[in-house]
C-alpha cells in the first residue's frame, strides 16, 4: 500500500494542492464522477476548517491516502485532518447551524454526510484529529446487521523526501482467521520498500494453515528475504470470537494492548529477515476487553502514552492511529501505525 501524502495547511491555497491529490488519487482507483465529487468537497471543507479555526503557527495538516484493507470492501481514499489547536465541542460542531467562525455552520455535518466512515476525537488544548472514508463507488456502505470480529485501520508515511515508503502493511482474512502483518524494510526509499513488500506478497502467497502462525510464517519468510536488504517484522493471528492473539516478531516493529486500566507490550525477538534471525516463536496474549491492538515501526517513538487523552481509545481506529502519528512521529524515517479493536459479542 503506498503511504499517506501529508500536506501542511496554513492558508487555502494549500487545501488546492491536497484536492488534486485527492482527485487523481481517485481517478486511478477508478471513483465515478459522484464519488469523486464528494471526495473533493471533503477535503475542501476539511482543509478549510483548518485554515479557519487553527490558523498559522500551529500544526495543521491533512493526510490523503489509499484505504482497501479495512474491511475487504472496494478501495478507498482515507482522508484525516490532524491538529494541535485549541480543541471543540464535536457534538455542537457535528450540528448544522453551529458554527465559531461567522459560516452557515454546516461543515462538519456536511462532512460526516458525504463520507462512507467518519469518524473525529478532540481535547481540550491538545486539537483533533478527523478520519473519513470515501469508497471507489459513490454508493453509500450500508450498516451490516453483525459487524466484522475486527475493525482495523492503518496509515504509512514516507520519509522526508522520499515519495515510497519502506515500511509496509497487509491484512489477510481465511474464513474465521485474520492475520495482519507490518514489516519495515532497513532503511528508507525503493529499496527498503523492496523488503517491505516482498514479505507482504509472501503473505499474499502463503497457505492459511501457515499464516495461523506468525513464527512459521515470518521463519519461512526470511530466505526469500536474503535476495532484499532485509526487514524487521511483526504479524498478529487473530481468531473471531477469541479473547487472545498469537503475535510473533523479529526487530524493532512495536505491538501494544492498551485499554483504560493496561498498557502490554508484545515482545519480538532480536534480529532482521533475509540478514539473521533466531528460529521465531508465537506468543499467545489475552486481550482484554475493550483493548485495542497498536502496530508500528520505528518512525513512531516507542514511548508513547494515550493516558492523558481519556475517550481516545474508543474513537475510530484511524481517529487513534491518526492522533499517534501527529504527536509521535520520529521525522527523520518512514513510519506506519495500524490500530485493531476487537468487536465484543455476537
Amino acid at each position: 500500500m503506498r503511504p499517506h501524502r501529508r500536506f501542511p495547511i496554513d492558508d487555502v491555497s494549500q487545501v488546492g494542492e491536497a484536492r488534486r491529490a485527492a482527485q487523481a488519487l481517485a481517478t486511478e482507483l477508478g471513483f465515478d464522477a459522484d464519488a469523486a465529487g464528494r471526495l473533493a468537497l471533503v477535503v475542501t471543507e476539511l482543509g478549510t476548517n483548518l485554515v479557519r479555526h487553527v490558523g498559522p503557527g500551529r500544526k495543521a495538516e491533512l493526510l490523503v491516502g489509499p484505504d482497501v484493507a479495512r474491511d475487504g470492501g472496494p478501495p478507498a481514499v482515507q482522508v484525516l485532518a490532524m491538529d494541535q489547536g485549541d480543541g471543540m465541542d464535536l457534538e455542537r460542531c457535528l450540528r448544522d447551524g453551529y458554527s465559531t467562525g461567522g459560516s452557515s455552520g454546516t461543515g462538519l455535518g456536511a462532512i460526516r454526510r458525504q463520507a462512507d466512515r467518519f469518524g473525529a476525537f478532540s481535547a481540550p488544548g491538545r486539537g483533533t484529529v478527523i478520519a473519513t472514508r470515501l469508497a471507489v463507488r459513490g454508493e453509500r456502505t450500508s450498516v451490516p446487521a453483525r459487524p466484522a470480529a475486527f475493525d482495523i485501520a492503518g496509515l504509512s508515511l514516507a520519509a522526508p523526501g522520499e515519495s515510497v515508503s519502506g515500511d509496509a502493511w497487509a491484512l489477510r482474512r481465511d474464513g474465521t482467521q485474520w492475520s495482519l502483518a507490518l514489516a519495515d524494510g532497513l532503511g528508507h526509499g525503493p529499496d527498503a520498500a523492496t523488503a517491505a513488500d516482498r514479505l507482504m506478497a509472501l503473505l499474499g502467497e502463503a497457505a492459511p494453515g501457515l499464516r495461523a502462525s506468525p513464527a512459521a510464517f515470518l521463519d519461512s519468510a526470511h530466505e526469500p528475504l536474503r535476495s532484499t536488504r532485509g526487514c524487521a517484522a511483526a504479524m498478529v493471528a487473530l481468531d473471531e470470537g477469541g479473547t487472545s492473539l498469537r503475535f510473533g516478531g523479529a526487530g524493532n516493529v512495536i505491538g501494544r494492548l492498551i485499554s483504560g486500566v493496561a498498557d502490554r507490550s508484545l515482545l519480538s525477538q532480536h534480529g532482521t529477515l533475509g540478514l539473521q534471525v533466531r528460529r521465531l516463536q508465537d506468543v499467545v496474549y489475552d486481550w482484554p476487553p475493550h483493548a485495542v491492538l497498536v502496530l508500528h515501526s520505528d518512525g513512531i517513538v516507542s514511548r508513547w502514552s494515550l493516558a492523558d487523552t481519556p475517550g481516545l481509545l474508543q474513537a475510530d481506529p484511524a481517529v487513534i492511529a491518526g492522533w499517534i502519528a501527529r504527536d509521535h512521529l520520529r521525522g527523520r524515517d518512514d513510519a506506519t501505525v495500524v490500530v485493531v479493536r476487537r468487536h465484543e459479542g455476537p
